[in-house]
């Protein structure tokens, strides 16, 4: 998949099929975008793509107010990759760019630049500094004679899928409900660092990761950890401050895998994909207390695990 950071090189890309948007998450709806470009795409035997910004223009337009980011742009790339686009469009949101008025956002980046044939939005899309609607983004493609296919909301299970609702079941430590609007288990990936080495003075060695994107909320969970990209183990993660040992300190992440010794992870990248929530974080009375309950946490996980892997 060809990733273009701007439209200066987009030359290459004319007459694609483009879905447009933030695609936080990469959830089922976004999917369905996703889709239909590429059905679009295939009409023309064009590319299909896939036009994003980066950052968040939330980010630019209301920094204290802008949700956290459950996909980091990495990760991002590489869900979109394995949705089958051809390339990805990275646009740079600054201010500056928030002045786009939408008419130019089409006539100069969607129809000149990118040259596209078809536009791919969801329903509740707006463009350019006015917030331009669908309706009217339809009016200005069909004046450089470009089709626009708009997505109905998605749902599953009965809700509509939304990266704000994923946000809300993570933050709630549903990583069960939110894996249902993704189509997959909510991830993150960092860096092993050094901790203190309590865990494996107990029994329990964990990788302490610092991750990028949004963690669930503080409590234990099953989990499925694949390190180096290339080896995957199941896991019993701690997403919190561990108050047993530390009187408080910043949010992190602990994952014992289970069948691993916990060496020669010190630089490693671990990627962690969320499965079930087993309890939440709480304070123990003693380290044995600690270890004993640790060893509980990993027996659960492991039958969790072997029950979705079932399913």
């Amino acid at each position: 998949m060809r990733v273009l950071h701007g439209l200066a090189e987009a030359a290459a890309l004319r007459g694609c099929a483009v879905a447009v948007g933030n695609f936080d998450g990469v959830h089922l709806g976004h999917r369905r975008l996703l889709e239909t470009a590429r059905a679009r795409a295939a009409t023309h035997r064009a590319p299909a793509v896939a036009l994003t910004f980066e950052p968040h223009p939330a980010r630019v337009l209301r920094p204290r107010m802008a949700p956290p980011t459950l996909t980091p742009l990495p990760r991002k790339l590489e869900l979109l990759e394995e949705a089958g686009m051809d390339a990805v469009v990275v646009l740079p949101f600054d201010l500056a760019y928030a002045t786009t008025p939408a008419a130019e956002f089409v006539r100069r980046d969607l129809c000149g630049r990118l040259g596209a044939s078809d536009v791919v939005v969801g329903y509740d899309f707006t463009a350019g500094h006015e917030r331009a609607r669908v309706d009217v983004l339809g009016e200005l493609l069909l004046a450089c004679g470009v089709g626009l296919s708009v997505i109905q909301p998605v749902t599953a299970d009965g809700l509509t899928v939304s990266s704000t609702k994923v946000r809300e079941f993570l933050l709630e430590g549903n990583v069960e409900g939110a894996a249902v609007l993704l189509g997959r288990a909510h991830d993150v990936e960092g860096m092993v660092e050094r901790g203190a080495g309590r865990g494996r003075a107990i029994g329990f060695a964990t990788a302490n990761l610092r991750p990028e994107g949004l963690l669930p909320a503080l409590g234990v969970y099953a989990a499925r950890a694949r390190v180096g990209g290339v080896q995957a183990f199941d896991a019993v993660c701690n997403v919190g401050v561990k108050p047993t040992v530390e009187e408080s300190g910043p949010v992190g992440l602990e994952a014992h895998l289970l069948g691993h010794d916990g060496s020669d992870l010190y630089g490693e990248r671990v990627r962690v994909a969320f499965v079930g929530r087993i309890r939440p974080e709480r304070r123990f009375p003693s380290l044995d207390a600690l270890r004993a309950q640790i060893g509980a946490d990993a027996g659960a996980a492991r039958e969790l695990l072997a029950r979705t892997r079932d399913r």
